[in-house]
């Protein structure tokens, strides 16, 4: 990581901004006791129409240059020929390689299926599915639509080598794989070096699964801390049903990680794993808390000081949701601002009582 004090921040659209400014009121100075330099960027839908996304590539070299980002939820526009979305541009000039997702237990709130444990996703953050070729030929009912993919060894190697890696911290076992079997040479190129950091790392539980098998196994393997490497498109899906498991989407928050020779973290984007919710767009009442952990999980990368804020803050959430301080998509009443204010309160008092301590 290459400068721990500045975070590039990715302004978004409607809900997805509103919740952006909840997080940073969370990591100012007067509560985390952190002085941190915040440079931001404007990514909002008509900005990149603006900028014909010139604006996106200039917050991807931002984040390349001083190694953190936290991004808001942006809108994505439907038409052919519009700007489409920011990720793919940022997940490419960022050189990020890996997208990880953990869903955990929400204390208070009920799992769904009898799941406990987190559940890790690492997929591939570029490539497969995303940016690949389309095109049509023929028409009426002998029209035939055709799609052209690709994936890389070296992003195979990122996610498996990764995935081996958080489970070796967490305690985890690396579960899960795509459809190797079906397409041996395109989807088995994961699974060989699935097969490849297993033997690097002989002390981690491996259990490798078709894609299909692991979707049918989930519930019933909920008793493990898992981590599921995937490909992209995959993992996409993947973690959209692994985080509302837990009890709501807003409970994780979603990296994105590129790497240095050595699998060490170069750069990493924070956000939420939601898009902009534009039905609770003005209302108040949208769940902070995945952005919240986003910019906590930033500060985890931010030096020894800023680790114990950041520690602060994942404790402050996750202990107001247990003490009955929850917005309406957890069973509560209290409104952003409200649970933010709350989170607050929750840090300052922490960290005044470590520093006594």
């Amino acid at each position: 990581m290459r400068d721990e004090r500045t975070i590039v921040v990715l302004e978004g659209d409607e809900t997805g901004q509103e919740l952006l400014e909840e997080s940073l009121r969370v990591l100012a100075p007067d509560v985390t006791g952190i002085s941190l330099e915040v440079i931001r960027f404007d990514l909002s839908l008509e900005q990149r129409r603006a900028t014909g996304n010139g604006i996106v590539h200039e917050a991807a070299a931002a984040i390349r240059e001083h190694g953190l980002g936290l991004k808001a939820a942006t809108v994505t526009p439907e038409g052919r020929g519009d700007v489409g979305s920011p990720n793919r541009i940022l997940r490419e000039e960022i050189g990020g390689k890996v997208i990880v997702r953990t869903g955990r237990r929400i204390p208070g709130i009920a799992p769904l299926g009898g799941v406990h444990a987190p559940i890790s996703i690492v997929r591939m953050a570029v490539g497969d599915a995303y940016g690949a070729k389309e095109w049509r030929e023929g028409e009426g009912d002998d029209e035939v639509a055709f799609r052209t993919e690709r994936i890389e060894r070296r992003i195979c190697r990122a996610v498996a080598e990764f995935a081996f890696r958080q489970a070796e911290r967490t305690g985890a076992k690396v579960f899960g794989g795509p459809k190797y079997t079906v397409s041996p040479t395109y989807e088995g190129m994961l699974k060989e070096e699935m097969d490849a950091s297993a033997e690097r790392h002989p002390d981690v539980p491996y259990e490798p699964q078709l894609i299909d098998a692991t979707f049918a196994l989930l519930l019933s393997s909920s008793g493990d801390p898992l981590v599921i490497p995937a490909l992209n498109r995959d993992g996409d899906i993947l973690s959209d049903l692994v985080l509302p498991l837990f009890g709501s989407i807003a409970g994780s928050e979603s990296l994105l990680v590129a790497f240095e020779e050595d699998f060490e973290p170069a750069a990493i984007m924070a956000e939420a794993a939601h898009g902009t919710a534009p039905s609770l767009y003005g209302k108040n009442v949208a769940n902070p808390m995945a952005m919240i952990l986003a910019g906590a999980a930033l500060l985890s990368h931010a030096g020894d000081e800023a680790q114990q804020a950041g520690r602060a803050i994942r404790e402050a959430c996750l202990e107001a949701v247990g003490q009955g301080a929850r917005t309406p998509d957890l069973g509560g009443h209290l409104g952003s601002s409200e649970f933010t204010d709350e989170v607050i309160g929750r840090v300052r008092a922490k960290l005044e009582v470590w520093a006594s301590l």
